[in-house]
């Protein structure tokens, strides 16, 4: 049976986010440049742009796959392959029922690191009980012989509705690595399938950490469909890439960041000042009128004083 390995980013930021900074275009670009196969846009609690950046990704020869960074009751988690919005703030078992509902998979983001809104071991809906309880913000590390154990490849598992699907067990900003040392012990003590993700800001680091995973029955990444890899992530055909810096695209990052956000911005710089120079006068418009309406309903109210 044919096969074929693709590289995805499956945890960015856009500027549709309020911690986010490049737009979705450049994103792709730059994803396309360095050599992924997608890029999955997790905006916080908003997914206009991710969807956006899903329909356009083929023009960029990427894989199109939306998604969002949910804030739940005990902390974040990735819904990735939705094209709703699930309910913020209920809670993590609900919010994964909400995913799976809609065809998607549920993924744990920075997992056990409180001050970064990662949830706690106690509230990942698990197969059975946990027992080690509850995840401390210090302490708690493990040999890396331990924690580098992980889920075999393609060892299907059988989740409930309201189990995550797979845990971020590489996720770029965590400096110190113990965090995501953890999480590999939690997803192979388990059986969940692990992630590695970039969780980028800033165009520089996409792909700083991506997941490659292995594809069956088809011919080559252009064959390659968003279900597809939601089916391999569910599988567990995944391989972490990014514990070591620097990773192997780290040289064309740096590179050719400036150089094609540089680019990017003298291209659409003047369709954009464009439209904000519109928005500018739109605005004005309307502002001018309320101005107006307030001035004519404070001239009425003044001369009914005297009728």
């Amino acid at each position: 049976m044919s096969r074929v390995t693709v590289s995805i980013d499956p945890h960015v930021h856009s500027e549709g986010s309020y911690d986010g900074h490049e737009p979705v275009e450049l994103i792709l670009e730059h994803a396309a440049e360095i050599g992924l196969d997608a890029v999955v846009i997790t905006d916080h609690d908003v997914i206009r742009e991710s969807k956006r950046a899903a329909e356009v990704a083929a023009e960029y020869g990427l894989i199109g796959i939306p998604g969002v960074e949910v804030s739940t009751a005990h902390g974040h988690l990735l819904a990735v392959g939705v094209d709703r919005m699930p309910p913020r703030g209920r809670p993590y078992a609900e919010t994964v029922r909400r995913i799976h509902e809609q065809g998607g998979v549920a993924v744990v983001p920075h997992p056990f690191q409180r001050s970064r809104h990662g949830v706690r071991r106690r509230d990942i809906p698990t197969p059975g009980p946990d027992r080690e309880g509850d995840d401390a913000e210090t302490g708690g590390e493990t040999p890396d012989s331990a924690a580098d154990s992980e889920p075999g490849p393609g060892v299907a598992r059988v989740a409930s509705a309201t189990e995550v699907d797979a845990i971020e067990v590489f996720n770029a900003w965590l400096f110190t690595g113990s965090r995501n040392r953890r999480a590999r012990r939690f997803a192979a003590e388990h059986g969940y399938p692990g992630v590695a993700a970039s969780d980028a800001h800033h165009l520089q680091y996409v792909g700083r950490a991506f997941t490659e995973l292995t594809i069956e029955g088809r011919e080559s990444a252009a064959d390659v469909t968003a279900d597809d890899v939601l089916a391999a992530i569910r599988r567990g055909t995944t391989t972490v890439e990014g514990r070591r810096a620097p990773v192997r695209m780290a040289a064309k990052h740096y590179v050719g960041a400036a150089g094609r956000r540089s680019a990017y911005y003298a291209r659409t710089g003047a369709a954009r000042g464009a439209r904000a120079t519109k928005r500018t006068a739109v605005d004005g418009a309307v502002a001018a009128k309320v101005a107006a309406l307030q001035s004519a309903h404070r001239t009425r109210r003044f001369l009914s004083w005297f009728a």
